[in-house]
């Protein structure tokens, strides 16, 4: 029976470290998320999360297909474009839009820094499942 208390305890004190592991690991994105949600303010002059602006929409897009939100008017570039959305693509194409795929009507600059761009990318994975993002799905 000790032998048993012995398996039972240590079985115990490993479920409790992973929960411990994977509370440590939810507390660093979240900073990281909280600074994209400040970079994505300088997106929001031309873009939301829920519905279109002067550019698509942002919810729904992981995954995307590049130029493919229905009812939404795309450069013939970005139509053409043969890009899914997810975090490689969308870091190359934050890097320098016009680069990615030349003929873009989206005029911004992009976001050089790569820190800035991965903490966008966090927030937008992030907001992506939020309840805002889940009405319009």
């Amino acid at each position: 029976m000790n032998a048993l208390m012995q398996i039972l305890a240590t079985a115990l004190l490993a479920l409790a470290a992973g929960s411990v592991s994977a509370a440590a690991k939810d507390i660093a994105p979240s900073a990281e998320v909280k600074a994209g949600e400040a970079i994505y303010a300088r997106c929001l002059a031309c873009h939301a999360l829920a519905y279109d602006r002067t550019g698509p929409r942002h919810c729904g897009l992981f995954g995307r297909r590049a130029g493919s939100v229905k009812g939404f008017a795309y450069s013939a570039a970005m139509q053409r474009a043969d890009i899914i959305w997810n975090a490689r693509t969308l870091d190359r194409f934050l890097a320098n839009p016009t680069q990615a795929v030349p003929g873009t009507s989206m005029g911004y600059a992009g976001v050089t820094d790569g820190k800035e761009r991965a903490a966008l990318i966090a927030y937008l994975k992030q907001a992506n499942g939020s309840a805002e993002c889940n009405k319009q799905q």
